[in-house]
């Protein structure tokens, strides 16, 4: 029976082996990533693509966008119909890179980190749910997402 609580102890223990992090401590300032994760600009088109795919980025599950062409738009997540106007592109970025970072404990999921996860699956360790530029695409599109600006 002693073998048997040592094999799980060592089995529980594997499933959160931890990785090295994609990003570093040394990339975050405050509740902000300053810098791009690709050399490649986002792209809103993808971003809005991702957003509204419920088997990618699988954002309207939780949140909503006022006037998006997506049916069945969650609202366990805030609003983000005006995300744009509150948070910088800095902000969204370590907020879908890995958003227990700012609020530990959070429901939402950490779409680019690859370490200290449990229960992945075999085939989707070390992954991350979004790459690099699906996160760049998607700080795009929501950091279009603001209040119209008169022309004065």
């Amino acid at each position: 029976m002693r073998w048997l609580a040592s094999l799980a102890v060592i089995v529980i223990a594997s499933c959160g082996a931890s990785e090295t992090p994609l990003i570093q401590n040394s990339q975050i300032t405050g509740d902000a990533i300053e810098q791009p994760l690709t050399a490649v600009p986002g792209d809103p088109e993808s971003g809005q693509t991702l957003f509204t795919s419920r088997d990618e980025g699988h954002c309207v599950l939780c949140h909503q966008i006022d006037g998006l062409d997506a049916e069945f738009q969650g609202n366990v997540g805030p609003d983000l119909t005006l995300v744009g106007d509150r948070l910088s592109s800095s902000q969204l970025r370590l907020r879908i890179v890995d958003y227990q970072l700012v609020q530990p404990g959070a429901l939402m999921p950490s779409y680019y980190r690859n370490h200290d996860l449990y229960q992945v699956g075999e085939a989707f360790r070390g992954e991350t749910i979004l790459s690099a530029q699906d996160v760049e695409d998607i700080v795009v599109y929501l950091s279009e997402r603001k209040a119209k600006q008169d022309d004065a």
